[in-house]
């Protein structure tokens, strides 16, 4: 009896020992097949990661040599930027820049970069430098230009390519320095967003040479090709180095620049009895200010909806 009970405790334990190898079996093959998965799985993300990298610095590369054709090569035919400018437009504005500034230097720095297999955003920091030569009475003015951006790229992969196929700018500003004004701290404050028809203020705040009279203006420009310039109507900077100015942003659905004019005029002796006064310094201060359009239908509840054309009466 104790050797038949024995034997059925044999065989049951080799069968639990061959069930548990079968099973670890199965559990270390389903580990495998996990890690293979992530291995792949990082590869291709890895793989998505540097293509993405590579427009973004082809970018930079065929901007600093100037290669408009091969710029065009990294944009999707159905490009367009959050000002709502295409493709075509949008060339034709780096090209009048380029011939503008034939010396200018970009430089792109990558902050952060999201994607999935066929979309992407690319967060980055853009700063071009270059130099303006203008004809100001008998002499020759040089002027140095600076701009900084921050911005979002946004790419599709197109068949095996991925293409820029939208532009965000978040923030920008530029400023345009002539003599004196060179040496001279300036800053120019707006909102980076703001409403449809909102208040803001824009405010310029310079350091002013003692020996010096600053005249300045503030004015705002839409952001539509081709550009408009408004009137500018200049005035003496007050004591506190501080002009100000309300504006109500557009209603027509497009973005919108804040432009300083700054003037630094001199006076010396001309003879005994005469004072000359000149030029010193201009300079140029642009900042974008993005308008978030208004909505035109809002809506109160499931029975009612308040029209813009209605200018909020119709129901």
């Amino acid at each position: 009896m104790y050797n038949k009970d024995m034997k059925k405790l044999s065989v049951l334990l080799v069968a639990a020992l061959l069930l548990s190898g079968n099973a670890y079996l199965q559990c270390e093959a389903g580990i495998l097949s996990a890690q293979k998965a992530r291995i792949e799985q990082n590869r291709i993300n890895k793989s998505i990661l540097n293509s993405v990298k590579n427009v973004i610095n082809q970018q930079t590369i065929f901007a600093n040599k100037y290669d408009l054709k091969g710029l065009k090569t990294l944009y999707s035919p159905n490009f367009v930027n959050s000002d709502g400018f295409t493709k075509d437009i949008y060339f034709k504005l780096i090209d009048e820049t380029w011939k503008t500034y034939p010396d200018i230097v970009y430089s792109t720095e990558i902050k952060n970069i999201e994607f999935s297999e066929n979309y992407a955003s690319v967060l980055v920091e853009e700063t071009a430098v270059a130099t303006s030569q203008e004809n100001i009475g008998d002499f020759t003015a040089v002027g140095e230009l600076y701009s900084t951006s921050k911005c979002i790229y946004y790419l599709e992969k197109q068949g095996t390519k991925w293409l820029i196929n939208s532009e965000k700018i978040l923030e920008e500003t530029s400023s345009l320095k002539y003599g004196d004004a060179r040496y001279v701290n300036m800053e120019l404050s707006a909102p980076n967003q703001t409403g449809s028809g909102k208040y803001y203020t824009a405010t310029l705040k310079v350091d002013a040479p003692k020996d010096s009279v600053v005249v300045a203006s503030i004015n705002k420009e839409n952001i539509v090709f081709p550009q408009t310039k408004t009137d500018e109507a200049f005035r003496k900077l007050p004591d506190n180095n501080i002009l100000e100015r309300f504006f109500i942003s557009n209603n027509k659905n497009v973005n919108e620049y804040t432009v300083a004019s700054v003037g630094i005029t001199r006076a010396e002796n001309y003879s005994a009895d005469k004072i000359r006064v000149y030029m010193g310094g201009l300079a140029f201060i642009m900042t974008r200010v993005n308008v978030i359009p208004e909505n035109k239908y809002l809506i109160l509840d499931d029975k009612q909806i308040i029209k813009d054309e209605d200018n909020g009466k119709g129901k």
